[in-house]
Order: structure tokens, then sequence, then C-alpha cells
């Protein structure tokens, strides 16, 4: 198929990669990233707007940082959705707001297009290996016609609801994820004050009902601290205010999140804005408890 891929960051660059290597002709533009001499070279075709992208294919593929950069290739000047011709399916696999996505998907339908939202999980890792976890709001129709694409980057594809479930689903996943950093490095930093050897801690909590993927691969980095961004603090910072913009909107309480979004705030004051990956976190908590791991 003709597939316009938009993004192509540290997730949308292996995403788009697995595309070209499964066959599909891709398109996309240089005005909203930096294109890989890699894809270049196997193939990959470079428009000057996200309108001409649209015009050249049949999906339309978004991978963004957040909304507004969503709406901006969109529904901003030269966006996918100027003159774009009835038929065509949008997908978005960014993580944004689920209540903007009602509004892009509304404008797509009346432009006589389907649309998807479809955030994932899995990081660059699963990214790179094609075992993304999939996240996707729409119909049945469409998800049926979209999930052999979907399965060329993808593992474990699931059609949560109507359009916004993708986006809401993900953020219940942005908010757990947090969650178990949180847990996992009070835990370390707790074992270690008290004067047990944390990467014995985590070997022997692997084998009990404690384990987990963060406490397998996020302890690790916290116990070498090696930061380097797999998921960047700033990133988990925006999924975790789209998590309590919507529960003020929704008039519940999520104090357990909002101590997270304040442990995040905090790793940003102390890393320019929030640059190393997400299970730098302790740094937080070690600053309050004047403490660091494996001190």
């Amino acid at each position: 198929m003709n597939i316009g891929f938009i993004g192509l960051g540290v997730m949308g660059k292996p995403m788009a990669n697995h595309l070209i290597d499964a066959g599909h002709k891709l398109y996309s533009c240089t005005n909203i990233s930096d294109i890989h001499p890699d894809l270049l070279a196997k193939g990959l075709h470079v428009c000057a707007t996200p309108s001409e992208v649209a015009s050249q294919s049949e999906i339309i593929i978004t991978m963004l940082p957040d909304t507004h950069d969503v709406e901006k290739v969109l529904v901003g000047d030269n966006g996918v959705l100027m003159d774009i011709k009835p038929g065509k399916v949008i997908i978005d696999m960014s993580s944004i707001s689920p209540a903007e996505t009602k509004s892009f998907a509304y404008q797509a339908n009346e432009a006589g297009c389907e649309y998807l939202d479809a955030p994932v999980s899995g990081g660059q890792t699963g990214a790179e290996s094609a075992s993304l976890t999939i996240m996707v709001g729409g119909n049945q129709q469409t998800f049926n016609q979209i999930k052999p694409v979907f399965e060329v980057f993808g593992k474990n594809i699931t059609l949560v609801g109507d359009i916004g479930s993708g986006q809401i689903c993900k953020i219940s996943n942005q908010i757990i994820v947090a969650l178990n950093i949180e847990a996992v490095a009070e835990a370390l930093l707790f074992a270690s004050k008290a004067g047990a050897d944390p990467s014995k801690v985590r070997d022997a909590l692997m084998g009990g009902f404690a384990s987990s993927r963060v406490l397998e691969v996020h302890a690790e980095k916290m116990i070498q601290r090696q930061f380097k961004a797999g998921f960047r603090v700033d990133l988990h910072r925006k999924d975790l205010k789209l998590a309590l913009n919507a529960a003020q909107e929704l008039g519940i309480s999520l104090p357990s999140t909002a101590t997270a979004m304040q442990l995040f705030n905090s790793c940003a004051a102390q890393d320019e804005g929030g640059s190393q990956d997400h299970s730098s976190m302790i740094k937080a908590l070690e600053l309050a408890a004047n403490h660091q791991l494996n001190s």
C-alpha cells in the first residue's frame, strides 16, 4: 500500500522502517521531522508538506509528540485534511488528548475519511523489535482493514472502543507505569538506606509477586545509573498532565498520579526540562531522602 508516515523520531523511524521492509511504499515530509538517511536509502519518498503526503497515500499515520503537533499536521496550513480526497484512513499513533482526538476524527469524517486513534506502548525497544502494544479507538470495520498494517510493528493489538478509547487506554497505561516506577524507586532506595544491596534485592523480588517489567528494566537502569532516554521524563509529564486534566473534568481524584507528576517535575527542574529516561524519577526521591542509591 501507499502509506504516509509523519513523525520519524525515536519511535516513528523504526516503525516506518518495518513498513518499508514489509513492502509498503512510504511517504513523509521534511518540514515536520528530519528523515534518516537509512530510510531514504530504502526508498522513502519525501514530500514538501503533510497535505502532499496525504495526496500520495491511502493511509496516513502520524506519530508525533503532543496534541498541538497533531493539530498542526492534520488541520494546520498545508495539513493532511486540506483538500484530502474521501476514502482515505488517518491513523494517529501519538499520545494526545482524548477530547481533541474526537475533534480530529470528526473533521476527518466530515472530509469523507475514516479515523483511528492508536497510541502505542513498548518504547523504542518495542518499536525496533516490532513488538509494540497498540491500543485502538474507532469502528470495527476500519480496525479490521488496518490491522495487517499494525501487525507489521505490533504484537498486542486491541480495539478498545470508539474514537478516543485508544487515548484513554494509553493514559491509563501511563498512570500504571509512572506509579510502578515510583514504587520500584522507593523500594530500592529504602533497601539501600537500610543497608541491603539494591541489586540483590531486585534479583530476589524478580522471583516473587512484586515482579514487573519496570522492576526488570527500570530498576536495572536505576542501579546502574544509566538514564539515557528510552522514554523521556518530559513526555511522561505530558501524559500525566493529560490524565490529571481529564480527571478534573470527570470530577475524580488521582492522588498518586499527582504525586508522580510532582516527582517528574522535580526531575525536569534538575535535568534541563526532563530529557533523561523516566526511570530517573529516583533522583527526585534521592533528593528528598538525602541518600543516593548504592552510596
